[in-house]
């Protein structure tokens, strides 16, 4: 019988495990990377949202934040009436980015470098060498251009070279008012005078905006705005008619004196205010190119000098004050002069029994010098430390000189008689002027100001107001009969004191160099001003306060009393004019 071959069972493989080994590898590698890089993503996330925001965040802002300076002009400097002396005004200011021009290649163009060099009259390798660097991104090329050189650079079309506007400091008077407003420098910044002594309150804040741009240029978002904080305004006292008027008059005298330099200066009698204030030489602050540090000095304030006999009014107003004397006195001068501990105090001339107005008329030395020997040292002192000498104005501005004021225990009799006739101590001609204005106000000492005033400043009586007009009367008689005849003005009662000194050499003792000086008061009747004239070292022979100063004075107030209306108190001797209708006399 056939044998059958026994089947072998079927094999049952198991499904798991169908995948072959190297496609299962594959498969965890796969996830493995994938399950990596997530976590390297979410740990980078983690480390930019939360250890270390602030560095992406500001690199994110540096790409689309924008801010805007909202910028202030300066603060005008006007006078009394708003009439301005110190204004900026815009103009453009070239710049360059030379990581643009290297972009655009724009060096190649010589031609037009060339052109833009002449125009700011350099040289054109010095203007390339500014913006050969294309690392930097921002270069000034030329600082305040005319509205001219503006437009032609603008016509130029240099990639990379543009404009941006700035302000410039301008000042409308010029050198008239120069050493009083002072100057800024090229960013605006206060360098003297004024300028400088008020700088923050002339500068104010510049505001700020902050927003947000998209990739297109576009401003997406208002992030902040800061308002600007708007400069103030300086209102002075000063009449800018009464100034340039005093400044024309001064530089004339300078001139005609040959003189080293001259000052002038009016004060308001009632208020203190200072009406005009001017030097000769000065400046031009809107042009630099030729400015000397000398020209620079507000010698008004800066420069002291001994008075002479400016003071002699107030030696008299001493000794009414204290008594000695009564207006109507009289001493005797013979023989013309005095022998002080082996030294000499003469006049001209003999001129014997002289009143107390007689001695300021003739200026008499032996006069005063017998006034100031009865008073005595500590008296005379304390009377020029009434009206104010070696001690500051009010005024407060830079540079102020307190002069030279004697503290010391023991004063002989010749210095005692060389103080009453202006020596021995120095004063500015702004303190000179503070002196007479305390005895044109009735003995009333007020401090001096440069800002206009709504009312007078408070002030101290010093000295008694019928002692201080009867000096005035004296000084009318200086005028009208001796030593200041060319300070008379024409329809005004005028009184004033010359002065006279010479100079003190560095060596010691003095030199042949003098200074003239005028002070006075107008109209004597009802004082509404005071005017101090100081002309430094006069090159001629008429080196006299009454030939170099009074006919400064006299010109400074004729027209000061027009230009403030103050109707003329001294008619009776002036000839009437009939008006002419015209056509000839039969």
């Amino acid at each position: 019988m056939a044998m059958t071959p026994r089947r072998k069972p079927a094999v049952k493989r198991n499904r798991k495990n169908t995948k072959p080994v190297g496609t299962q590898w594959r498969f965890y590698v796969a996830v493995g990377v994938l399950f990596s890089v997530f976590s390297v993503l979410i740990a980078r996330a983690a480390y930019i949202q939360v250890i270390s925001p602030e560095r992406y965040s500001m690199q994110g802002d540096m790409r689309s934040l924008r801010s805007a300076s909202l910028s202030v002009q300066r603060g005008m400097i006007v006078d009394r009436n708003g009439r301005e002396l110190a204004v900026s005004v815009p103009v453009e200011t070239v710049w360059a980015d030379p990581q643009r021009i290297a972009e655009h290649n724009a060096l190649a163009d010589t031609s037009r470098w060339q052109a833009l060099a002449e125009t700011f009259r350099m040289n054109r390798d010095e203007l390339i060498g500014k913006v050969s660097d294309p690392e930097r991104r921002f270069v000034y090329l030329q600082r305040k251009v005319t509205p001219s050189e503006a437009e032609y650079v603008r016509d130029l079309n240099i990639p990379g070279v543009y404009l941006k506007t700035e302000s410039r400091r301008y000042y409308p008077t010029g050198e008239i008012s120069a050493h009083l407003l002072g100057i800024t420098n090229i960013d605006g910044q206060g360098q003297e005078g004024l300028e400088l002594l008020y700088d923050e309150h002339l500068t104010g804040t510049p505001g700020k905006r902050v927003y947000r741009k998209d990739a297109q240029g576009r401003v997406i978002e208002e992030i902040s705005q800061t308002e600007a904080q708007q400069p103030k305004q300086l209102t002075l006292s000063i009449d800018q008619r009464i100034q340039a008027t005093a400044y024309t008059e001064l530089k004339k005298a300078v001139r005609y004196n040959q003189a080293t330099s001259g000052s002038a200066v009016v004060i308001d009698v009632d208020t203190g205010e200072i009406l005009a204030m001017v030097n000769s030489p000065s400046f031009n602050p809107n042009n630099r190119a030729d400015l000397q540090s000398f020209k620079m000095r507000n010698r008004v304030i800066t420069d002291s000098y001994e008075p002479g006999s400016t003071v002699k009014p107030l030696v008299v107003l001493s000794a009414l004050e204290n008594g000695l004397y009564k207006a109507g006195d009289s001493i005797d001068t013979s023989p013309g002069w005095l022998r002080i501990g082996g030294r000499r105090v003469s006049d001209p001339r003999n001129y014997g029994e002289l009143s107390l107005g007689g001695i300021l008329e003739h200026s008499s030395n032996v006069g005063v010098t017998n006034i100031a020997l009865e008073l005595g040292v500590d008296k005379l002192l304390q009377t020029y430390f009434d009206v104010g000498f070696g001690n500051d104005t009010g005024v407060s501005l830079l540079g102020e000189s307190m002069g030279l004021f004697g503290n010391r225990r023991r004063w002989s009799d010749f210095e005692l008689a060389t103080l009453s006739y202006g020596y021995g101590l120095s004063t500015t001609t702004l303190q000179l002027a503070r002196a007479y204005t305390t005895i044109a106000s009735g003995g009333m000492l007020r401090p001096l100001t440069i800002f206009r005033q709504e009312s007078p400043l408070p002030a101290e009586q010093v000295f008694s107001p019928d002692n201080t007009r009867a000096v005035l009367r004296m000084m009318e008689r200086v005028v009208s009969d001796g030593t200041a005849k060319e300070a008379k003005v024409p329809g005004y009662r005028i009184a004033g004191k010359t002065g006279t000194t010479r100079k003190i050499r560095a060596a010691g003792g003095y030199g042949d160099e003098y200074v003239a000086l005028f002070a006075g008061v107008a109209p004597a009747s009802n004082p509404e001003v005071v005017v101090v004239v100081t002309i430094n070292e006069p090159g001629t022979d008429d080196y006299y306060g009454g030939t170099a100063a009074a006919p400064v004075f006299s010109e400074i107030v004729g027209q000061t009393m027009r230009l403030l209306n103050v109707p003329p108190d001294n008619l009776h001797n002036e000839p009437m004019k009939a008006a002419s209708m015209g056509g000839s006399a039969p």
